[in-house]
């Protein structure tokens, strides 16, 4: 890490790395003539006027060209290290939080209006990305950031101090809209300033502190449990995420100030009366429209993580009604944006392009397959393999720091290459359905808890691969304009698949695993088979190596089995879906304006 904040502390940089976007002649927007300044302050930087701010574009998007014809090297580094530290301290809270969740539930007599709180909080949380989208474009980066800041502080604060579980509810809901809202708000930031060859790279680069925090958040949240307690836990970070954030905000002002003294900021021009204000911002956030999908989107979701709470399950009129309602309003959806929107969330033209549609397919088809074979992947290790808290977490947290590991080197690759769907064809998809498939083997029992490590490994690196190849699909397929709405819908689809791979898991669990424990028990046990099969405290009170032990692992292992064997068939729909990209040569693609990575 000190070598590279040594190279990002230098005044120049190779001009292949950090650039002035310089004037494309195909470019349709007319050159104004090219000057350059030198900056005393930075001498490696300097001022683009061979591109003017693009007129066409929503307000936010024009701002943030501002500010990128505007900043310095210097404020460039200041703004991808600050993000970095944003990254790190924001990985470790959630890591933190999700320890100490157990204990605040603890405090509560109501526990299950707390685990269907957490399902509503992330799923507003994610949904929420939608109508982000649209603020950051019209309103502007800073103006998202900040009420994305906001969210999240207060949804800490309010967790610090609640007392009852409808504040700690409500807080969740704060907390996720905040969190999500704020790593994704960065993404966009990220996105406006860095040419598209080196995005890839750049978004390996920030999520790297997860490589540190899945080892420590644990520990941090142990010493505030054993200490202060979990509410000081809460407390400390709803003042250390303000303060970290302190120094983005700062160049955030900073250069709107020098932009509007460069005269590059558009006017602001009045809407007219209370009434024509209101239809303007209506029209230009296409309410109708959010409000379509993301209800749409809502019911659908909630039907997949509410059924099992039914008692008739998915027989439920609740659940037939969230499912046929929530496809209606996504499909009024699709055919308003088709011939009635009067200004589209997304030009619907874009939304079929099949770089686009197959890349979200693919980040649908990712989860749902993720989720079918990790929704019981720690029990099966603890219950199976006999590893302890500690050493199960160390073998399901080998993805998280591989994935992240692995995507600077995918970044790198793209970067030299120009291109990245080479990476998705020749090894993304083909070492996850590697990955994937030898598990259908090697979870099972009596194997060696080695080659499950292996596996994690294969589908680690596979995942770090694909993720960074499907935000840069996206992001290649479409210009500056859309890249915030763009990144939400992939975003909206690795919900859906998520909701869908979880039922899949759950669904093969309670179809098999009772069926087959009984069928493998002991008569002697026979009686506890209820107890067995909903505790895995009651599974592991029996000594490991034991008959009944034995019996319940075998279980185990055929659901697994069962579950792999799903989840390595839907990665058909990624090979598909790759195989659709175009193959875009990223040094071609111009999106930004001004100063950029």
């Amino acid at each position: 890490m000190r070598s590279l904040l040594h190279k990002l502390g230098r005044p120049a940089a190779p001009a292949d790395i950090v650039e002035e976007v310089q004037h494309n002649p195909n470019d349709k927007e007319a050159a104004v003539g090219t000057t350059s300044a030198t900056n005393a302050s930075d001498p490696g930087a300097e001022t683009d006027s061979s591109q003017e701010i693009s007129k066409e574009a929503q307000a936010g998007i024009q701002r943030v060209e501002a500010m990128t014809k505007v900043w310095t090297r210097n404020d460039m580094y200041m703004a991808y290290i600050t993000i970095w530290i944003l990254y790190f301290v924001d990985a470790l809270q959630s890591g933190m939080s999700t320890s100490f969740y157990p204990y605040v539930t603890s405090s509560f007599a109501l526990h299950s209006l707390t685990a269907t709180t957490s399902i509503m909080s992330s799923l507003i949380g994610g949904l929420f990305k939608l109508p982000l989208a649209k603020i950051l474009d019209i309103w502007g980066r800073p103006q998202g950031f900040c009420a994305m800041l906001g969210c999240l502080t207060i949804g800490l604060i309010m967790m610090a101090g609640c007392n009852g579980v409808k504040t700690y509810a409500a807080a969740q809901v704060f907390y996720w809209v905040g969190y999500n809202g704020l790593t994704y708000s960065i993404s966009i930031f990220l996105a406006d300033t860095s040419a598209l060859k080196n995005r890839a790279l750049l978004f390996a680069f920030v999520s790297s502190p997860y490589i540190i925090t899945c080892w420590i958040s644990g520990i941090v949240a142990q010493r505030f449990l054993d200490g202060p307690g979990w509410r000081w836990g809460y407390g400390a970070f709803a003042i250390i995420v303000p303060a970290v954030c302190s120094p983005i905000l700062w160049l955030f002002y900073k250069n709107h100030v020098k932009a509007k003294k460069a005269g590059l900021l558009p006017k602001h021009e009045s809407k007219g009366n209370f009434w024509q204000t209101l239809k303007f911002y209506v029209i230009e956030f296409d309410i109708l429209g959010l409000l379509l999908i993301t209800t749409g989107l809502a019911l659908f979701l909630l039907s997949f993580n509410l059924y099992s709470y039914q008692k008739d399950q998915w027989k439920s009129p609740l659940i037939i009604c969230f499912l046929i309602f929530g496809g209606l309003l996504m499909i009024a959806f699709a055919l308003y944006e088709k011939f009635l929107a009067p200004k589209t969330f997304i030009p619907y033209q874009l939304l079929m392009d099949r770089t686009v549609i197959s890349a979200c397919i693919l980040a649908g088809a990712l989860f749902v397959s993720f989720y079918i074979w990790d929704s019981y992947f720690s029990s099966f290790l603890q219950v199976v393999n006999n590893l302890d808290v500690v050493k199960t977490s160390y073998v399901v947290n080998v993805y998280s720091v591989g994935s992240c590991f692995w995507s600077l080197l995918v970044g790198w690759a793209v970067r030299k290459t120009n291109r990245f769907k080479w990476l998705a064809v020749y090894f993304g998809v083909p070492v996850t359905i590697l990955g994937v498939g030898l598990m259908i083997h090697f979870r099972q029992p009596n194997e060696n808890v080695g080659y499950i490590v292996m596996c994690q490994i294969f589908i680690a690196t596979a995942g770090g691969t694909l993720v960074i190849c499907e935000q840069m699909a996206v992001m290649a397929a479409t210009s500056h304009e859309f890249i915030a709405v763009v990144l939400a819908i992939e975003a909206m689809f690795s919900n859906v698949g998520g909701a869908i791979g979880s039922t899949v898991a759950s669904a093969i669990w309670t179809g098999v695993f009772p069926k087959h424990l009984a069928k493998y028990l002991p008569a002697s046990e026979q009686q506890n088979l209820t107890a067995i099969y909903g505790s895995i405290v009651t599974q592991l009170s029996y000594p490991y190596g034991s008959e009944t032990r034995n019996a319940i692992a075998r279980a185990y292992g055929d659901s697994q089995k069962y579950m792999l064997i799903a989840a390595t068939a839907i990665q058909a729909i990624s090979m598909v879906s790759v195989l659709f990209w175009r193959d875009i040569k990223l040094d071609s693609v111009k999106q930004n304006k001004g100063l950029v990575f």
